[in-house]
């Protein structure tokens, strides 16, 4: 495979996993084999040069760090040339078998633990290539309301569905948490369901074998019983495959409801029926998916107490703000990027800050919060210019400094004698007209009004 391999023609998308949508063709075609959609089986479609190359480009703009063999994104391909025949010929011949995971813990925003399943680079780029033939397969007849990890949605979709939905009038919202989703989804359930519309065995056998790969911790390994781990590309197509039964149970049932993978919430009129609502639908987890529900959690709110994806939804009209667990933690973080303690450069700090700060509006700017994101922007510029101040650890230097920056020198030498703090420093007049909006720009300083209004397409208003 060459080190930079290019995307296959449109034909060849067509046939191995061009994401199809909801409303094409092929939805007619969703009750037949699989490998109705396909000139070939699926395990040849799987090997096919075009699904890998595009798997490939794909994995390679995920990144993520090295599985349990340590190979890196940079080393892979010269290691992947020389043994991709014989990897093929396995897939083929329904031998190849999967290497366990890395296991990674990091913290969640809610003070718990999050368990990720780092695959090695080869397993990753087999998984995609499973998602990319089965996508097709699976994806066309999922549910409208269905927003996860799906080709052509978003979380963005899905906040714009939740305001849809209480500007009916719908007032009350189920909001059900899944325990441990990823690490309990039952492995015989899971595969009943994935069987339902693939028919190539040996597909199914290499599904199976990934989900009883194992993991490794601390150089030891653990068999998995149960769950499909977390940093796998497979995982959230999986995840979609198993919660799609509830979705459908959902609509016969008539009710509104959004879920974005394992995150769903569903709408009632009043307070009585989302109690029975609650109710009837945990008892379907538990009973049919064998799924665990976190009643700690999960709770009946009204729509103006509803969080969901990070947003809140204010009023009758549902007006798309921040949550406020959203703000803290945005604040979190930008202390940490601009601790003044922290040993590294500012420019270092400065490109740290820009790409946080660009990635977090990328998906807060759906929001209609301009004064907000101001304040915070305000906010952001003193903390900078606290770092700064910080930096000229001496009185001279500081003088010196002000002064480059066009500070009058008198003014220059008595806020560089101050012995005031920096966060005072920050907003005195001398900071003000020396380390000014453009000047601190011109360093790297994103605005987040700035940003706000380039994406407002965002918020179908562009």
């Amino acid at each position: 495979m060459p080190g930079e391999p290019s995307l296959p023609d449109s034909a060849s998308m067509r046939t191995i996993g061009s994401p199809a949508r909801p409303d094409d063709a092929a939805s007619a075609s969703l009750e037949k084999p699989a490998l109705s959609l396909f000139p070939m089986s699926l395990t040849e479609a799987l090997v096919e040069e075009a699904n890998i190359e595009l798997a490939w480009k794909n994995v390679k703009a995920n990144r993520g760090a090295p599985g349990p063999d340590g190979i890196t994104i940079t080393e892979f391909p010269a290691w992947f040339r020389p043994r991709w025949n014989a990897v093929r010929q396995q897939l083929l011949d329904g031998t190849y078998q999967p290497q366990p995971v890395r296991r990674v813990t990091i913290d969640k925003p809610d003070g718990g633990k999050r368990l990720l399943g780092i695959p090695n680079l080869i397993d990753r780029l087999i998984q995609q290539a499973i998602v990319q033939i089965l996508t097709p397969v699976f994806d066309p007849g999922f549910s409208e309301s269905s927003y996860g990890f799906r080709p052509k949605r978003s979380a963005h979709g899905a906040t714009k569905q939740v305001r849809r939905i209480i500007r009916r009038g719908y007032r009350y919202a189920v909001d059900m948490d899944l325990s441990k989703f990823f690490d309990r989804v039952g492995h015989d359930v899971l595969m009943a369901r994935v069987a339902r519309k693939v028919r190539d065995k040996t597909v199914l056998q290499l599904i199976g074998r990934y989900l009883r790969a194992g993991v490794m911790v601390d150089g030891h390994f653990q068999a998995t019983t149960e769950g499909t781990p977390q940093g796998g590309p497979a995982s959230p197509l999986l995840a979609n495959i198993l919660l799609d039964d509830l979705d459908k149970e959902l609509e016969s049932r008539g009710l509104r409801f959004v879920r974005y993978a394992d995150d769903f919430v569903i709408f009632t009129r009043s307070k009585r029926s989302a109690e029975r609502v609650f109710a009837s639908v945990h008892r379907y987890l538990t009973r049919k998916l064998h799924l665990v529900v976190n009643l700690e959690k999960s709770r009946i709110v009204t729509t103006e107490e509803l969080e969901y994806l990070g947003f809140c939804f204010v009023g009758s009209r549902a007006t798309i703000n921040v949550s406020a667990k959203s703000i803290h933690r945005f604040k979190h973080r930008i202390r940490e990027i601009t601790g003044r303690s922290r040993g590294i450069s500012m420019e270092h700090r400065l490109r740290e800050l820009a790409r946080y700060v660009r990635g977090w509006m990328g998906y807060f700017a759906l929001a209609s919060q301009l004064k907000l994101f101001a304040s915070l922007e305000q906010w952001i510029r003193r903390r900078i210019r606290c770092c700064y101040w910080k930096r000229w650890r001496h009185v001279r230097t500081r003088i010196r400094e002000l002064i480059a920056m066009h500070v009058p020198r008198r003014q220059a030498i008595r806020h560089g004698i101050s012995r005031k703090g920096p966060w005072h420093m920050a907003k005195t007049i001398a900071s003000g007209v020396g380390m000014t909006n453009d000047w601190l720009s011109s360093q790297g300083v994103l605005s987040l009004k700035t940003l706000w209004a380039e994406l407002a397409h965002l918020r179908g208003t562009a």
